[in-house]
């Protein structure tokens, strides 16, 4: 698979011994640990350098990120090269971004995709906090699109809303994933 092998022998060894429902707890424990890690960098550098500082490093971080994950991904799950929307879709379900992301829909046809986040808990989060909505939006897309133009350059990747645009309450950002 790659150079790296996933884990140790004894590692690999430790999970298999556990039961699937406490297996899949551990496994979106640590994709939320993921996510974690990530809100605390940003929050840290917002901090201490701002809001667009922050957004500048966290869009560049999530891009290369994006490169990494759709390459392991199509690795992983054996898909060849230039994949249709619905192959890159499911690899999208398959990501870190996505995984427990439990608020989004999806509406897939052969041609074109939609991805909608009717909730988000980073921004929930942040506004529980006192802090203003995170202008996500060129993070957001950065990933969205390296992700899927990593797997098929033809892909064309649009916002159709995402903060800082108004968006309505029950919709946070909503993304479209189409081939010519």
């Amino acid at each position: 698979m790659s150079e790296y092998p996933p884990g140790s022998r004894e590692d690999r060894e430790m999970l298999v011994k556990m039961p699937m429902e406490k297996l899949l707890d551990f496994f979106f424990l640590q994709i939320r640990n993921l996510w974690r890690v990530d809100g605390l960098y940003f929050l840290g550098i917002e901090k201490k350098f701002g809001t667009d500082a922050a957004t500048e490093i966290d869009a560049g971080v999530w891009e290369i990120m994006a490169k990494i994950e759709a390459k392991s991904l199509r690795k992983v799950f054996q898909v060849g090269e230039n994949p249709d929307i619905p192959t890159i879709i499911e690899l999208l379900q398959k990501s870190s971004w996505a995984l427990d992301q439990p608020f989004k829909t999806f509406e897939v046809s052969d041609k074109r995709a939609t991805l909608s986040i009717d909730r988000c808990r980073t921004q929930e989060a942040r506004l529980k906090k006192g802090l203003s909505e995170f202008p996500c939006k060129k993070v957001r897309f950065g990933y969205l699109k390296n992700f899927a133009k990593t797997l098929n350059p033809k892909v064309e990747v649009n916002c159709l809303v995402c903060p800082p645009d108004k968006h309505p309450k029950d919709l946070w950002c909503k993304w479209e994933f189409k081939l010519p």
